[in-house]
């Protein structure tokens, strides 16, 4: 239960750096991270911290695709998280 716990933090920690750099980059006119690849990173277990960068930055905040997704899948995660702490407790 601790490494799931750890998990869930360290990928919500990355999303939300990403997303920072990522509107930084923006500003700076420099690379910038695809769209999948945030994405990505949301549905492997970082959509809340890519929720709140998101909003913190306000990064994406107008493309459908994020602010339609990023709850789903914190949803999602929410409802896995549950099911797994019950499998394991």
């Amino acid at each position: 239960m601790q490494g799931l716990i750890l998990y869930y933090l360290i990928i919500n920690g990355m999303a939300f750096l990403f997303m920072g750099l990522d509107k930084q980059h923006a500003r700076q006119g420099k690379w910038r991270y695809r769209e999948s690849s945030l994405l990505g990173c949301a549905v492997c277990g970082g959509a809340f911290g890519a929720w709140i960068g998101m909003y913190l930055f306000h990064h994406k905040t107008k493309k459908r695709k994020f602010t339609f997704l990023l709850p789903c899948f914190i949803l999602f995660h929410c409802f896995l998280f549950f099911v797994l702490s019950k499998a394991v407790s």
